[in-house]
């Protein structure tokens, strides 16, 4: 039975979210095409209809997700806040790509590391212009600063046993956020 271009397209996008939080989840080198595909409610088989490989899959995973990152329609410090939250922190699955993903990307290809670069690009420029809507004056090095520290404390709370130095990772890291963005 032939598949509907509307379909297929459905499909890829459903494995597509589903390799993301499988990968952020397990990491890439633990999850198999075969669990990805069963996870979509779709045959092994089908899987080269739509990548040409385990890494294609694991590239265009990346920058699927990352093309997802944004800043949240309420502003950046409502942003700041709700990607440092314990809820965040808890659910790597469902959560930021980068935090889930960056430190495991040097070891992918080079076209996933693309993939990654261009999705880090995109979210600077994202919270560059929702610092220059707060006032910041070098948006840049802000945007830089504020994504690079967002991203470091919620790998570290997720990494510690310590469920206080978890939560004061996230707390202060937001509080040295929200004074150099006002």
């Amino acid at each position: 039975m032939k598949v509907s271009r509307e379909q297929m397209a459905q499909n890829r996008g459903r494995i597509l979210e589903v390799a993301n939080q499988l990968f952020k989840d397990k990491g890439f080198d633990a999850v198999s095409v075969a669990e990805v595909m069963k996870a979509a409610g779709l045959t092994h088989g089908g899987f080269y209809g739509h990548f040409s490989s385990k890494d294609d899959l694991v590239a265009q995973t990346i920058s699927h997700a990352l093309g997802a990152d944004s800043v949240a329609g309420g502003g950046f410090n409502d942003f700041v806040g709700s990607y440092l939250s314990p809820r965040h922190r808890d659910n790597p699955g469902q959560g930021c790509p980068t935090a889930g993903l960056a430190a495991a990307i040097r070891h992918q290809t080079p076209e996933a590391q693309a993939a990654m670069t261009e999705g880090l690009r995109a979210q600077i420029t994202r919270i560059e212009q929702a610092l220059k809507t707060a006032g910041s004056t070098d948006t840049r090095r802000a945007a830089i600063g504020s994504w690079a520290a967002m991203v470091g404390a919620v790998i570290l709370a997720r990494a510690v046993n310590d469920p206080d130095l978890s939560d004061e990772v996230l707390a202060q890291t937001r509080a040295w956020i929200d004074e150099r963005s006002e």
